[in-house]
């Protein structure tokens, strides 16, 4: 039994269950990595206590400032202050009001290597895109074991649950591009059924890393633009380090509840090198998968 929350998250975890009943935990959930990849912390069991300095070791790595948002053509933007958690450029949190954005330079797609989320897939899911070549996907499983139960929090954030990772590892890079769900359709209460901007907030914000400066957009992906969707770009900052890095996320509503992609990376530099993925997955992203 294996439970991952990879490299390019600030508290990424692993938790293995060993012959002997034991459990142990990495960073990356792999025991064959040659540094400690992002910057994580080795966590307990808790959300809360898990979570302090006195808790397991700390690898530093460089981390950059965010750069600028990915989206599909000239479509709208705005910092969100109220969102992210810092203060609007241009409006108050509480209101913010629209702010103008150069439009986010070209970034080409990257190979296809497979796709994801339909039947019989790595990972069955309400959508469906392609994959980069040589990354991998892996359907997420909750912790079964009744004194590991836990673990299972780790895999939410806010109304989403993690579904899938899709590991950059073999490709080179470390980080992940995960897929959350937030299930039950229209009319389930928060995050499910939301609009894509609804949904795609209540997931920013229940981000742990101290989300800032996101701006969002609204957008048009798949083939010939055929899918609506929200994009936002922010910035997390480790709250043991003060150290900040760039994630993307983005969010689509389905019949079966809003879906959330979410892209990382150990830091600034692996987040601009797994972009060629993110802009795969977003022009080939269907709303009907598995």
């Amino acid at each position: 039994m294996l439970v991952t929350r990879g490299a390019d998250r600030g508290r990424g975890w692993a938790v293995s269950r060993g012959a002997d009943g034991g459990v142990s935990r990495g960073a990356d959930g792999g025991a064959d990595r040659r540094r400690d990849p992002d910057r994580s912390v080795r966590r307990g069991t808790g959300r809360g206590a898990g979570r302090s300095a006195g808790r397991g070791a700390v690898a530093v790595a460089a981390a950059v400032l965010l750069a600028a948002g990915c989206g599909s053509g000239g479509e709208s933007a705005r910092t969100d202050g109220a969102a992210s958690g810092g203060s609007s450029p241009s409006a108050p949190a509480s209101s913010p009001a629209p702010a103008s954005s150069p439009a986010p330079a070209a970034v080409a797609p990257a190979a296809k290597g497979g796709t994801v989320g339909a039947a019989g897939s790595a990972c069955p899911l309400p959508v469906a895109f392609d994959v980069a070549a040589e990354w991998q996907p892996k359907k997420v499983e909750p912790v079964g074991d009744p004194d590991l139960a836990e673990l299972n929090e780790l895999l939410k954030q806010g109304p989403f649950t993690m579904a899938c990772e899709i590991d950059a590892k073999p490709a080179g890079r470390i980080g992940f591009l995960r897929v959350w769900t937030g299930g039950g359709g229209t009319g389930a209460g928060r995050g499910g059924g939301a609009a894509p901007r609804a949904a795609l907030e209540s997931f920013v914000t229940a981000d742990d890393d101290a989300p800032s400066s996101a701006v969002y957009r609204d957008v048009r992906v798949g083939a010939d633009g055929a899918v609506s969707a929200t994009e936002v770009t922010y910035v997390v900052t480790s709250a043991l380090l003060g150290e900040r890095k760039p994630v993307r996320a983005l969010a689509v509503a389905t019949p079966r509840g809003p879906v959330v992609l979410e892209l990382g990376g150990m830091d600034g530099e692996e987040h601009m090198a797994m972009l060629p993925a993110w802009e795969l997955a977003k022009r080939s992203l269907t709303a009907a998968g598995g």
